[in-house]
C-alpha cells in the first residue's frame, strides 16, 4: 500500500520577502511601518507578524521549565500558584475569622496586614493563627516597621507548634527602599536600615522557603511607570539589597532566597505574559553576578497584584473584566502568587460581594480553565518570545544605565527614579487625555447615566514638607476625568448637549454618534435626534429642549452652509460647537464660531473648558 502524502507537504514554503510583497500589495501604497508597526510606550516596535526565523538567535527558549536562566519557569512540574487575598489587621481575633472563612473558600496564601506600628505580642500572634495550619498554605505578614520583633515572635509560635521549619511558607515583606520611596522619608537612616533588614536576613536564614524581604515594583506601576521601567527599577532595587546584606556578611543564595518580588499587573495583555518571563532570566543574571553556589539562589519568586492604574470608579463592574485578563496574564507568565483585588477596592472599603468575586476569578481560572495544568504555554510562540526578547533587553539596558549612575539608591536620592516614572506616566496621561489609549467607561463608551457618591477614597498629594526625597506619588489613570465628571454630579441641574443633525444622513449619524461619547464622558445629558430639514427647525428644537450646548453633526462640505445660519438664529441662547474640523473652519471662526471637537481634540482640557464656561468647577 503506497505511503499517504502529507498535507503539509503539498504546500511549499513562503518566504519572509513574499509575506511583506503580499501585505504591501494589499495596503494599496500605505507605508506598511505607519499603518502596521505598533510603536510600544516602552519604546520599541511590535510587528505584525513574526517567523520562526525571528526567534531564531533568542537564547534559552529551548530549555525546559526549572532549567537556569528560568525563562519558561522556575517550577519542572506544573504551573501552579498561590491563590492570596489580604486581610487588615485591626484585631486579630476578628482577623482570625475572616481568614478561617477565605481559607474553606479556596485561598492559600494569607497577607496579614499591619497598617501602623504594633507591639507584636505571643498573644498576638496566638490570636492571628488559632486554627491555621502554616504547613499547609502561604503566610505573609506585611508591617510598616518592626518586622524584626513580628519576625522573632512568629519563630517562636512556629517552634511552639513545632512545625519544620522547611514547610513554613510564605514571608514578611520588610521593605525600607520601598518606604523611603513612597513615603519620601524613613524614621531611621538609610545606612541603620540596611543593617536591621541583614539582621533579619540572619535570623530567617533557617527557615528556607520564608522570605523576609520584599521588592515593591507594583510601587511604580500605580504610579504609571509603564512595564519597562517597573522591571528595571525593580530589578535595580533588588540589586541594590543584594549589595548592602553582602557587604554586611550575608551569603548571595541566603540574601537572594530571602527576597521576592511584587509586580503590579496591567491589561496590556501579551506585554505583562512576557514581562514575566523576562523578569525570571534578568533576576537570574543578577543573581549570578554575585556567584551563589547554588542555581537555586538565582530563582526569582514573583507575587503578582492587579494593578490601580487603570481602574475607575464609574462603571467599576468593568474593572472585573480588567482584573480577570490581568490574572489570565500572571498566571499564565508564570506567577508564584496573585492577589486580585476587588473591583471596588479603589474607592471604597470592598464588600463581602467583591472579595468573592476576587477569588472566584483566580478559582475559574484553577478549576475549571485548568491553568495550573500547563507550564509556560506561551511557548514557543513567535510574537511572545519576541515581546519577551525586546522587554529584557531594554529592561536590561535600563537597570545598566540606573547602576552606572551609582544604583538604586543614589538614583532614588538624586530623584532620576521619581523622574523617570514620571516621565512615563505623563506620556500615558497625555495619551488617555486625547484617547490614544483607551480606557473603558472613562475616556470612550461612558455610562452616561452613571453617577458615584463625591466621598470615594482616592489618592491625594503629599502635603508634608519634611520629605528626604520626592515621593513616589500614585496615581490613576481615569483621576482626572472622574474629578471632572464628579463636578458635573454635584450640580442641581445636570448641562444639556442637544445635537442638530442636519443634512447627509451617514455623517450626520456618525458625528452624533462621536459627540454623544465625547460629552457622554463627563456626564452631560445629551439629546439625540433622527435629523432636521432645516436650520430653523434644529434650533427651535434646541431652545425648547433648554440645551446649554447645541453640537451641529453634518459633513464637511455642508457646514459652511449650515453652521452661519444656525449661529445666527441661536444667538447667545446655547454655546454652539461643530462636530468635526471642516475646511472651512477657519471662515467659520471669522464668523463667531469658537468650539470644535473631533478625533484630534483633548478631550480632558475641551470638557474641562465647557466646565469652566459653564460655570461648574
Amino acid at each position: 500500500m503506497p505511503e499517504k502524502e502529507k498535507l503539509l507537504n503539498q504546500f511549499l514554503p513562503i518566504s519572509t520577502e513574499e509575506w511583506l510583497d503580499k501585505v504591501k500589495t494589499d495596503l494599496k501604497g500605505q507605508d506598511f511601518d505607519r499603518k502596521l508597526v505598533w510603536k510600544t510606550l516602552e519604546g520599541f516596535s511590535v510587528n505584525p507578524f513574526y517567523r520562526a526565523e525571528d526567534i531564531a538567535s533568542i537564547p534559552h527558549i529551548d530549555n525546559p521549565p526549572g532549567e537556569y536562566p528560568f525563562l519558561r519557569g522556575v517550577h519542572p512540574g506544573r504551573n501552579e500558584w498561590y491563590i492570596r487575598q489580604d486581610i487588615d489587621v485591626n484585631d486579630p481575633v476578628e482577623a482570625n475569622k475572616k481568614a478561617l472563612i477565605i481559607l474553606d473558600r479556596g485561598v492559600n496564601s494569607l497577607g496579614f496586614i499591619f497598617n501602623e506600628n504594633v507591639n507584636y505580642t505571643p498573644a498576638l500572634i496566638k490570636s492571628l493563627l488559632k486554627g491555621i495550619y502554616c504547613e499547609s498554605i502561604e503566610i505573609n505578614f506585611l508591617t510598616q516597621g518592626n518586622a524584626k520583633d513580628l519576625f522573632e515572635v512568629f519563630n517562636n509560635y512556629l517552634g511552639e507548634k513545632r512545625i519544620k521549619s522547611n514547610c513554613v511558607k510564605g514571608g514578611i515583606e520588610a521593605d525600607p527602599l520601598g518606604r523611603l520611596m513612597v513615603n519620601g522619608k524613613l524614621c531611621t537612616t538609610v545606612k541603620d536600615s540596611f543593617d536591621y533588614v541583614a539582621d533579619l536576613v540572619k535570623s530567617a536564614e533557617h527557615l528556607e522557603r520564608f522570605r523576609v524581604l520584599n521588592i515593591n515594583g507594583s510601587a511604580f506601576g500605580n504610579a504609571g511607570s509603564g512595564i519597562v521601567k517597573e522591571l528595571a527599577y525593580s530589578l535595580s532595587m533588588g540589586n541594590e539589597y543584594l549589595a548592602q546584606l553582602t557587604d554586611r556578611g550575608v551569603n548571595t543564595d541566603n540574601a537572594a532566597r530571602s527576597m521576592g518580588f511584587t509586580f503590579s499587573i496591567g491589561s496590556n495583555y501579551f506585554m505583562e505574559i512576557a514581562r514575566m518571563r523576562a523578569a525570571r532570566v534578568l533576576w537570574a543574571r543578577v543573581v549570578d553576578a554575585y556567584s551563589p553556589v547554588s542555581e537555586e539562589a538565582c530563582k526569582i519568586y514573583i507575587h503578582s497584584v492587579t494593578g490601580d492604574w487603570n481602574k475607575t470608579i464609574y462603571d467599576p463592574y468593568v474593572n472585573m473584566l480588567r482584573t480577570q485578563t490581568e490574572a489570565m496574564s500572571a498566571t499564565l507568565g508564570g506567577t508564584d502568587s496573585l492577589t486580585v483585588r476587588p473591583f471596588d477596592s479603589v474607592f471604597r472599603e470592598p464588600s463581602e460581594f467583591s472579595e468573592r468575586i476576587a477569588r472566584n476569578q483566580q478559582l475559574l481560572l484553577m478549576e475549571e480553565s485548568h491553568f495550573d495544568k500547563v507550564n509556560d504555554p506561551s511557548a514557543g510562540s513567535y510574537y511572545i518570545e519576541k515581546l519577551t526578547a525586546s522587554i529584557a533587553e531594554h529592561a536590561w539596558s535600563l537597570f545598566v544605565e540606573t547602576e552606572k549612575e551609582g544604583g538604586f539608591l543614589a538614583g532614588l536620592m538624586n530623584g532620576s527614579i521619581q523622574a523617570g516614572v514620571k516621565e512615563t506616566a505623563e506620556k500615558r496621561k497625555t495619551n488617555i487625555r486625547r484617547r490614544k489609549e483607551k480606557l473603558l467607561g472613562t475616556n470612550i463608551f461612558p455610562n452616561e447615566k452613571d453617577r458615584v457618591s463625591t466621598s470615594y477614597k482616592k489618592h491625594g498629594e503629599k502635603k508634608d514638607e519634611s520629605y528626604e526625597i520626592e515621593p513616589l506619588q500614585a496615581f490613576r489613570a481615569a483621576e482626572e476625568f472622574e474629578n471632572i465628571r464628579m463636578a458635573v454630579d454635584s450640580m442641581e441641574n445636570t448641562p444639556v448637549v442637544f445635537l442638530l443633525t442636519i443634512g447627509n444622513p451617514v455623517m450626520s449619524k456618525v458625528r452624533a454618534q462621536f459627540t454623544k461619547g465625547f460629552f457622554g464622558c463627563v456626564g452631560y445629558k445629551v439629546i439625540d435626534n433622527i435629523g432636521f430639514t432645516d436650520p430653523a427647525s434644529g434650533v427651535s428644537a434646541a431652545v425648547k429642549a433648554k440645551a446649554d450646548i447645541v453640537v451641529v453633526c453634518s459633513s464637511d462640505d455642508e457646514y459652511a452652509e449650515y453652521v452661519p445660519e444656525i449661529n445666527k438664529l441661536l444667538g447667545e441662547k446655547s454655546m454652539l460647537v461643530v462636530a468635526g474640523e471642516p475646511d472651512c473652519m477657519d471662515d467659520l471662526r471669522k464668523k463667531g464660531v469658537d468650539h470644535f471637537i473631533s478625533l484630534r481634540s483633548n478631550l480632558l482640557e475641551t470638557l474641562m473648558e465647557y466646565n469652566r464656561q459653564l460655570g461648574i468647577n
